[in-house]
């Protein structure tokens, strides 16, 4: 049974509301966390505790237990030069790596001219999740 201390390996689908696929792992290789340490979204942990080997259950994450509402202001304008040429369009998305929070992705939002508005939010920001879930192994 999952709980607290467990190695847990699950397959899952990750789903929007207007149910466009986000991302899976099914036929990779499985997800695996030790349970109860927060290595996955807290809401997510919480609905799969008591599940056991070969359970499966669909998990629905409003954005308050997902990945938060979009912050408008999570927004920066920048001077276009600041950003690579080829990454100077509206959806592109930049890796910047910082030392107290690690890698961000960061979306071009807009241009407006030579300045480039940065959307800081994180992707998922915003958007209901529904989660097809699979536990393969606790151990």
């Amino acid at each position: 049974m999952i709980e607290n201390g467990k190695q847990v390996a699950i397959e899952y689908s990750v789903f929007s509301d207007d149910n466009t696929q986000i991302d899976t792992n099914v036929g990779k290789d499985p997800l695996i966390f030790m349970f109860g340490t927060h290595q996955i979204l807290p809401a997510l942990e919480e609905a799969l505790r008591g599940l056991e080997v070969g359970d499966s259950r669909q998990i629905v994450l409003d954005p308050e237990k997902a990945y938060g509402d979009v912050n408008p202001h999570a927004y920066k304008k920048v001077d276009a030069k600041l950003i690579p040429e080829d990454l100077r369009f509206e959806g592109a998305l930049l890796v910047v790596s910082d030392e107290q929070f690690g890698e961000m992705l960061i979306r071009v939002d807009s241009l407006d001219g030579d300045q480039v508005i940065l959307d800081f939010n994180h992707p998922l920001a915003g958007k209901t999740l529904k989660f097809d879930l699979k536990v393969l192994d606790i151990s």
